[in-house]
């Protein structure tokens, strides 16, 4: 008397087998999961996973839901790219690295600032060489408030940008719906003069010159000023077949002074934007 009826349990589900759904369930099922997860952990389970995540479609269903301008823009292109061919350099399909990398707006020079010493750049050394130190002045949207600074002969130091290794896929850089923005800011001490150069430089598959910018300010003059200024230009309808940005600076002191008196140069930028118009 009293005693409470007993409880039936249900038999649990089985659980939901992803290798039983049909490839165009299975590609949408994917096409959510992050995309180093994909390329990392979902590639490696069977062959029909992989045969997904080396495919465009689970690329093209992620761009897809970026409702943007730039994003529908982007889609557009996309669309158009052609699938991995058998001799293709890199392992992926390109939409498969663009996810990867998302190279539209990112600042694609490394180690812009000097944070990380030289690593990155080439460097030819002039009279007593770079050198890196601490801004003299704040400047906006540095990663790092350091900067290279130059001496009393001229001091080159150059960055090669590969922009199919950063994910722009070379359809993409062809489609002439794209700008590649370059920056740099530069300065001179309050005590020194200096002398500041830049050159950018498009280059095909081979290093071929394709087209350039360049920069020559006036020499900043002793006790004239202390502070950086920017430096920038916009490439566009640059054809194609562009495959590199070569990032050139220079620059030295106007009183050959020993030590490091010459040009201060940071926060160098490459970034690449869709054109909406």
């Amino acid at each position: 008397m009293g005693a409470r009826p007993s409880r039936r349990r249900l038999p649990a589900d089985p659980p939901l087998a992803l290798d039983a759904l049909p490839p165009e369930l299975l590609v949408q099922v994917l096409s959510h999961v992050p995309p180093r997860a994909l390329v990392t952990r979902c590639r490696a389970v069977c062959r029909a996973w992989r045969d997904v995540v080396d495919g465009p479609t689970v690329w093209l269903l992620q761009l897809a839901r970026d409702r943007s301008a730039e994003g529908r823009a982007l889609y557009a292109v996309a669309q158009r790219c052609p699938p991995k061919g058998e001799d293709e350099e890199l392992p992926l399909c390109a939409l498969a690295r663009y996810c990867l990398r998302s190279p539209l707006g990112r600042n694609l020079i490394f180690n812009s600032c000097g944070e990380q010493g030289f690593r990155g750049w080439e460097v030819e050394h002039g009279g007593n060489g770079w050198a890196v130190e601490k801004n003299l002045t704040l400047v906006p949207g540095a990663p790092s408030q350091t900067c290279f600074v130059t001496s009393f002969q001229w001091c080159f130091k150059r960055q090669l940008v590969d922009l199919v290794m950063e994910g722009v896929w070379q359809e993409l850089l062809d489609s002439a719906q794209i700008e590649i923005c370059v920056a740099d800011w530069w300065g001179a001490r309050e005590n020194c003069g200096c002398i500041y150069r830049l050159r950018v430089r498009l280059l095909d598959v081979y290093e071929n010159e394709v087209v350039k910018f360049s920069a020559s300010p006036n020499p900043v003059l002793q006790w004239t000023e202390r502070g950086c200024r920017q430096v920038s230009h916009v490439f566009t309808n640059f054809g194609k077949g562009i495959r590199y940005v070569s990032f050139e600076q220079y620059g030295r002191d106007t009183r050959s002074w020993v030590g490091h008196y010459g040009a201060l140069v940071t926060h160098s930028s490459v970034r690449v934007r869709i054109r909406l118009s």
